[in-house]
């Protein structure tokens, strides 16, 4: 289970991002608290106990202190927890400096159910494909793990020809399906070509996004599945 903080000084907000978290599985509230001071006391207690909080929800406008100082001073506990910063702030400057003090995502208030959950389950991917972390991580552990906390339209890029919106509703049919689907299956979900879909499934393939499983039949040649990655 995933520890996480959140830190909002308003209280009905503070419920809010609760019940979210309540909804989706492997995520467990640790605390919320109202001010960038209770947080690191918060975080600190924690990791003295041998219980560390693993997630930061960060409110940016705190009102004793800003949400980027309370992000650097996390930072400097042992071991120190990820941050998402959640702010009404679409200042450039305000997420450039964010970044540079160590939070992993950035989500705009107002947002949905939606938008919430996507955020967090880009974080779960990432720690999934961190593991327990320590050195045995390799090239392919780290792009995946980066790739996780990137978006759809980060992940592939968009040069001339491709469309970040296909991407989406092919990356949207791969997610409804477990069990992966081959090109001509995604043609038929998304309403492409089967030649379209392909060339999108191998882009997202490519990327890292998805998976190629290959099928061997009894005739025939063998079949390319695109699962989820």
């Amino acid at each position: 289970m995933i520890r996480v903080l959140v830190v909002d000084d308003e209280p009905l907000i503070a419920e809010a991002h609760r019940q979210y978290l309540e909804r989706l599985p492997g995520f467990v509230v640790h605390a919320c608290v109202g001010t960038g001071s209770a947080a690191v006391r918060a975080v600190a207690a924690a990791a003295a106990d041998g219980a560390p909080v693993d997630l930061v929800l960060l409110d940016i406008g705190l009102p004793d202190a800003s949400g980027i100082d309370v992000a650097s001073a996390l930072n400097g506990i042992r071991p120190s927890p990820d941050i998402i910063a959640i702010s009404s702030e679409r200042d450039l400057e305000v997420v450039r400096s964010a970044v540079a003090h160590g939070v992993a995502l950035y989500l705009l208030k107002p947002f949905t159910f939606a938008a919430f959950r996507e955020k967090l389950e880009r974080y779960q991917q990432y720690r999934e494909a961190l593991g327990a972390g320590g050195a045995a991580a390799g090239q392919h552990e780290i792009d995946r793990a980066m790739n996780a906390l990137r978006t759809a339209e980060q992940r592939a890029s968009t040069p001339k020809g491709v469309s970040a919106d296909t991407i989406d509703l092919v990356l949207g049919a791969i997610r409804a399906t477990p069990a992966g689907l081959n090109a001509s299956e995604a043609a038929g979900a998304v309403g492409i070509s089967r030649v379209t879909a392909w060339r999108y499934l191998e882009r997202l393939a490519d990327d890292g996004v998805v998976s190629r499983i290959t099928e061997y039949g009894k005739a025939g040649r063998p079949q390319v599945r695109y699962r989820r990655a």
